[in-house]
Parts: C-alpha cells; structure tokens; sequence
C-alpha cells in the first residue's frame, strides 16, 4: 500500500482558520457504507441518524496549553517546546525548536523564572525528554506561560481558547484537540440522550502519534507513536451491553476508534484498562467494535485518512473528497464533519 495512494488536492482556501459561531451548524457529509449516495446536511441533523440503543463514543480528553516558550539560559537563545506525553509528575515528551541547539544537559527558562526544564534525552523521534521544577503545581504555571497548541495550517490566531475545547472534555493532557467532537453542544448532546442513545466516554491524550506525519511510501512499514488510552469498566460495561442487545458503537472521532479497537478483544468486547497504544488502522484492518464514525475532512497522506478509508473504502473516501471539495466544504480542525454509518 503507497502513500500516494492517500493524497488528494485540496485549494488553501478551504483549510477551516476558525472556528464557526455556533458549533452545531457545521456542515455534515453522511457516507453510507452499503451504497454510493453522499448525502449534505448540518451537524444538528446527525441527531436522525441514530437510534435507540446506538452506543455514541466520545474522548473526554482535554488539550493543554502544551506550547511553551522559553530561553536556554547559557546562552538566552530563544526556543519552543511542545509537550507531548507526560512521563512522571516532573518528566515529560517533547518536540523542540529549534532542535540543533537542544542539547543534553541544557537548562530552559519559562516565564521568567516560572518554570525551568532540564534536557535528560533525546527521543526516538527526534523529540527531547525534559524534567520541569515549578514551585506551584505544575497545570497552574503552563495555564499563565502556555498557549494552546493550533496546528500549523491555522494561522489567525484563535479568540476564544474553549473553541479548541470539545464541551464534554475532562481530562488533561492532550497536544491536540479530538476535532471530530467540537462539532457538539450541551443541548445537542442531551437531545441525543433523549432519544434513549448512549453516550460513553473513553480516553486518548492526542500526541505525536495522532499527527505525525508519514515518511515512507510503503504505509505498512510506518509505525505510530505511543498515546496514553483509558477505559473504565463502567464505559466497556455499557458499550458490551448494547452491542449484545443489538446496538451500534459509533465513534466520535478517530482518537475514540484507536482506543476502542485496542482495548477489544478479537470477540469484539471491550475490555476495561489503560495503558500505551500504537494501534494503526490503514484498509484490511478488521474492526472489532466499532461500527460507525463522526470525524472531520483529515489532511492528505495522513495517518487518519488511512483510518477513515480502513472504515468505508479508500476509493469511497476520496471520492466522497472530492465531492466536499466539489461543495466547498471547511476542511481540518475548524472545518466540517463526516458521518460514516
């Protein structure tokens, strides 16, 4: 399987710089795994394709203000780190720019004197392990110091912090926010309950693993970074129960699909724990659990193009790609929403 398989071409102009007003208003593609129809709605209307029973899986993940941005004090160089996977209470995964002057043994200030971090390693992946000491817990310093992690095709600056928030996240520590649920609202998400559809969370911290890039042509030769999941045995009780009783298992996001598809079993229960996943879904993988996904229009050659293509067919998927470009639909992050049923 090639990489070039993956890519498509996509006008700048439809890559999404903000968020719109209300969350719900988004556009939303439906792509019907058993025909060819493309159906166009709002995210709202998602609420009429789901039914009783139907198990709706959401990341309560919440992002971090993970770029920061310090001094190396030898020198006062100016350098930008990006948290990636918490280690210890103290030690952390990180990307680091510039990374020719990140040097073992390098001490960085942030916050003038907030915090300081000690270079331990080098990563695998080019990153840095660096240990933080703070005199006040550890959230409250990068709550003043950082600043919320936008990819990089997001260049206006983002006015209201929580729009890079999913309404239901609770948990820190996350680079990157699990898109596919920002399309929600509180009063959505109840309207949907009524409705007597499940809704269970579980747990992915968003890192290195979600939007690193692939660099090899053969795709089965690329290896995904590892990222912290959770599932508690109440969500694996719930989400078991209702597919015994006949229900689906629709995952909001391709964050949600890796954590459930690594916590089955190959009888297709979800089984309660936590730990590391380097799960990677591309076409011929045979899913397990889930059945259905809510996500966004991904970036070409991505990893999660390869999921979403594994779920409903690569040709299928970039045909339904063309077609969102076709009817200027918002790509990435801010942008638009997919429902694969």
């Amino acid at each position: 399987m090639r990489l070039s398989d993956y890519d498509y071409q996509l006008p700048e102009e439809l890559i999404a710089q903000e968020p719109l007003v209300n969350r719900d208003q988004s556009r939303l593609m439906v792509v019907h795994k058993d025909n060819q129809n493309f159906e166009h709605k709002h995210f709202k209307d998602i609420i009429n394709y789901l039914q009783p029973g139907d198990v709706l899986v959401l990341n309560d993940t919440k992002v971090i203000p993970a770029r920061i941005f310090g001094t190396r004090i030898a020198t006062g160089a100016k350098i930008e780190v990006l948290l990636l996977r918490q280690l210890t209470a103290n030690r952390w995964e990180t990307l680091v720019k510039p990374g020719k002057k990140a040097r073992v043994g390098d001490i960085l200030d942030f916050g003038q004197g907030q915090m300081q971090g000690k270079i331990l390693d080098h990563t695998d992946v080019g990153g840095r392990i660096i240990e933080f000491s703070f005199r006040e817990p550890f959230v409250q310093v990068l709550e003043r110091i950082g600043t919320m992690p936008l990819p990089p095709y997001i260049k206006k600056p983002l006015a209201d912090q929580q729009r890079y928030q999913t309404v239901y996240a609770r948990q820190e520590g996350s680079a990157a926010a699990p898109t596919a649920g920002l399309h929600f609202t509180p009063e959505l998400l109840a309207e949907i309950r009524s409705r007597g559809v499940i809704t269970v969370n579980v747990l992915l911290h968003v890192g290195l693993g979600t939007f690193r890039p692939v660099q090899v042509e053969d795709i089965t030769q690329h290896h995904m970074h590892e990222e912290y999941y959770e599932v508690t045995p109440e969500a694996a009780e719930k989400i078991n129960t209702a597919r015994e009783r006949g229900g689906r298992i629709i995952a909001v996001g391709t964050t949600s699909v890796r954590c459930l598809e690594t916590s089955a079993n190959q009888a297709g229960q979800v089984l309660a724990g936590s730990g590391l996943t380097d799960i990677f879904i591309y076409p011929g993988y045979r899913f397990k659990v889930v059945e259905g996904l809510i996500t966004n229009f991904h970036l070409p050659k991505s990893t999660l193009l390869m999921l979403v293509s594994a779920l409903a067919g690569r040709e299928k998927i970039l045909a339904a790609y063309q077609e969102a470009v076709r009817q200027r639909y918002r790509f990435f992050s801010f942008g638009d929403a997919m429902l694969i049923i």
